[in-house]
């Protein structure tokens, strides 16, 4: 292959030798060397001085040779040389680059002989730094399962006392709801008693129907006995629902128990699990699953809240049960003295009778004078609210107007904006006055049924009297004087 453009190559300058060479001539001491050519340049190529080989790259300027009978010419041109030698001679090594291809090999060699020592002992030591690794991985995850092991028997412990607990409450609090039933029961026969004698006073027509005194210890007394009835047939019912939430604390105690079975017996599993064992296999991937939904704080932290809800609920069930006692002796005792002081109260009625009946026609007066003032206090409402609507109209015709100025004229000056001001306080005014005027239209229809009341009142006052005086105490002197409560099992 010929190389095209590149430099020629360098040649020895002296005579041409009629015979064969021997042996190189000697040369002249400290020649002086040059470039006996100036190189050509392909495009594209830059300086090929760097890839082309050090012998015969520089030659001497002066070189003599022995020959028979002549002397070296001072100049001769260099003789052509065919591509082909051309090539030969660039293909060319020295010694110099043989042995440092050789020196370079070899530190090569011994560089990755001394890597692979270096790397078998790293390797070594990494082995036994992994295998301690994992064997103290090993005893202290063992360490772990067995803490955890205790930490469930304990929390095992406590959910069991707890609802053993629990369940002794759920029976005492059955006890008291069955005897809050009989009792609720019980007091039927005082309760038709007091109704009977209110049913007697409900004949009373109109005014007279007024929670007097009499009217109010009567009813306090059928109140205390409905409110003791209903109370204890409520607390009878709460007690119900206590019980039901008992049972539902006492659900997440024992699905917390079970859980804490399942959860021994499966780390118990895992403690006992040993290299040797048959029964362990490899589950790729299964370290990147996160499947749990609790940390140790969270975990204790659930059954601790179930224990708290347990006896929250127990603490409830012992303050209905002592609700429960409180009420039955409280009862006993209301019952007999709201008797007592509702006779009382008939007595002072039948006496104030007159008076009230006085005080009534005081009152039917004074009603009559103010419907009268109401009457002229909306008649100056619907004046002043006539009076308004000019002005609003006014008002709104000339924000119209101006709605029709032109272009850049339609600017919100200081017309423009105390006409919306006016507007808008006119308006107001008017609803507070519209809704004054509803207000004094109500007052006027109480004040006018007030006064119908008043009237039928006065005309039904004798028959009052007679209600009160012979028949309802008539009644109750024969009210019964014991009564056997609080023997319910």
């Amino acid at each position: 292959m010929e190389f095209l453009g590149t430099t020629q190559t360098a040649s020895y300058c002296g005579p041409k030798k009629a015979c064969g060479i021997s042996a190189l001539p000697p040369v002249a001491p400290a020649p002086v060397i040059q470039e006996c050519y100036q190189p050509y340049y392909l495009p594209g190529y830059r300086y090929l001085n760097s890839w082309r080989p050090s012998l015969f790259y520089k030659v001497s300027n002066t070189q003599t040779c022995l020959d028979e009978g002549a002397t070296c010419r001072s100049a001769l041109r260099p003789p052509t040389i065919l591509p082909a030698v051309r090539s030969a001679l660039f293909c060319r090594y020295s010694p110099h680059d043989w042995d440092q291809s050789n020196q370079l090999q070899i530190r090569a060699a011994e560089a990755s002989r001394l890597w692979a020592g270096r790397l078998m002992g790293d390797s070594m030591r990494l082995m036994q730094d992994k295998d301690q690794l994992t064997r103290q991985m090993q005893e202290g995850t063992r360490r772990n399962l067995g803490q955890r092991l205790s930490d469930i028997g304990f929390w095992k412990s406590e959910l069991s006392y707890e609802l053993e607990r629990l369940l002794n409450e759920n029976h005492s609090l059955d006890a008291v709801k069955r005897r809050l039933e009989c009792m609720a029961e019980e007091l039927n026969c005082p309760l038709q008693v007091a109704l009977e004698c209110q049913y007697q006073r409900e004949k009373r027509i109109g005014i007279d129907l007024v929670h007097d005194n009499v009217e109010k210890n009567l009813i306090r007394e059928v109140d205390l006995l409905k409110c003791c009835q209903e109370q204890m047939r409520k607390l009878a019912q709460r007690i119900d629902i206590q019980m039901r939430d008992n049972r539902d604390a006492q659900h997440a105690l024992e699905r917390d128990l079970e859980d804490k079975n399942s959860a021994e017996f499966i780390d118990g599993k895992c403690l006992n699990l040993r290299n040797t064992s048959d029964c362990i296999s490899f589950f790729h991937g299964v370290e990147k699953i996160d499947g749990t939904i609790s940390v140790p704080e969270t975990w204790a932290k659930f059954s601790n809240d179930n224990i708290r809800h347990s006896q929250n609920m127990r603490a409830n069930s012992v303050r209905l049960r002592e609700e429960a006692q409180n009420l039955f002796d409280v009862l006993l005792d209301q019952m007999w003295k709201q008797f007592t002081n509702t006779n009382l109260a008939f007595n002072a009625r039948i006496a104030e009778v007159t008076d009230v009946k006085n005080k009534l026609q005081t009152q039917l007066a004074k009603t009559l004078q103010e419907i009268f003032q109401t009457e002229n206090t909306i008649m100056l409402l619907e004046r002043s609210i006539m009076a308004k609507e000019c002005p609003l109209k006014v008002a709104q015709t000339r924000l119209e107007c101006r709605t029709r100025r032109p272009s850049v004229e339609l600017c919100r000056d200081m017309p423009q904006f105390k006409l919306v001001n006016e507007v808008v306080t006119i308006d107001d005014t008017l609803q507070t006055l519209k809704l004054r005027l509803r207000e004094t239209q109500d007052t006027l229809q109480l004040l006018v049924m007030t006064k119908c009341r008043l009237k039928h009142e006065l005309a039904v006052k004798a028959n009052t009297l007679c209600i009160d005086k012979e028949k309802c105490m008539g009644m109750r002197k024969t009210f019964p004087s014991t009564a056997c409560l609080g023997t319910c099992p």
